[in-house]
């Protein structure tokens, strides 16, 4: 049973997830370099890509569900932290959080066709960690794109979990949120790690979960406060992850 189980994803993924799933993703990048230029990114270069992640998780046959635990003001900046346990929280975050995002991400996406060039004019942060210098210029960047209700997302981990659990996090978000004076807001992720693991192939459909958490003010604290702030929130999103992934 469970042979067919797989013969069916396999074809499924290989005859309509793929070729829809390129399809959506030249057009959505097409459609935020065009507009974005044109209208400014706060819009197009939020919303074309929000749909796109949506549309990826239904297509990838995956049932979603978000819990919002905390309340959020729509025109408030935040800077969001998240466990990084696959490649479907970009989907499960972009399309089902309901703020506008900039992400941080990897100097590597800057490489992939049409995705790399989007994420640029969309204003995404691409992490630069050659040297200090570059490093405290990734920030300054992402500091400068986070206005007017527009929020960044970080995963402190720095990389996808190899088991689906937390790993230890890094500052990069912590002296952000500090420089900004702004709140953190923990997101816990569910379910992503089994959909498509690391070096997965095949996706397996499956539950996805995304737990939005109360904000944490940062007013009035100092980088000495950045240990016990990164332990609040790395607790507070193991609090909610599914027992198999604490």
């Amino acid at each position: 049973m469970r042979h067919v189980k797989n013969a069916f994803l396999f074809l499924y993924q290989v005859l309509i997830f793929i070729p829809v799933f390129v399809l959506l993703t030249i057009l959505t990048a097409i459609t935020v370099m065009i507009m974005s230029p044109i209208f400014g990114n706060k819009i197009w270069g939020y919303h074309p890509p929000k749909w796109w992640s949506r549309l990826t998780c239904y297509l990838a046959l995956c049932r979603v569900k978000r819990r919002k635990l905390g309340r959020l003001n729509p025109n408030q900046s935040y800077v969001f932290v998240g466990n990084h346990q696959g490649a479907f929280d970009i989907f499960l975050v972009y399309g089902f959080l309901n703020q506008n995002i900039k992400w941080v991400q990897k100097q590597s996406l800057r490489k992939l066709p049409f995705v790399g060039k989007a994420s640029e004019i969309a204003g995404h942060v691409f992490v630069d960690n050659s040297s200090v210098a570059a490093r405290k210029r990734t920030i300054e960047k992402a500091e400068e794109e986070v206005t007017n209700g527009v929020s960044i997302m970080m995963f402190p981990e720095g990389s996808r979990s190899k088991t689906g659990k937390l790993d230890k996090f890094k500052r990069g978000a912590y002296l952000i949120a500090l420089d900004m004076k702004l709140p953190i807001v923990p997101l816990t992720l569910n379910g992503p790690f089994d959909v498509l693991k690391i070096h997965a192939a095949l996706i397996q459909p499956g539950k996805l979960e995304l737990i939005i958490h109360e904000p944490i003010p940062t007013d009035g604290l100092t980088e000495k406060d950045i240990p016990a702030l990164m332990e609040q929130t790395k607790e507070t999103i193991h609090s909610a992850l599914w027992d198999k992934y604490q």
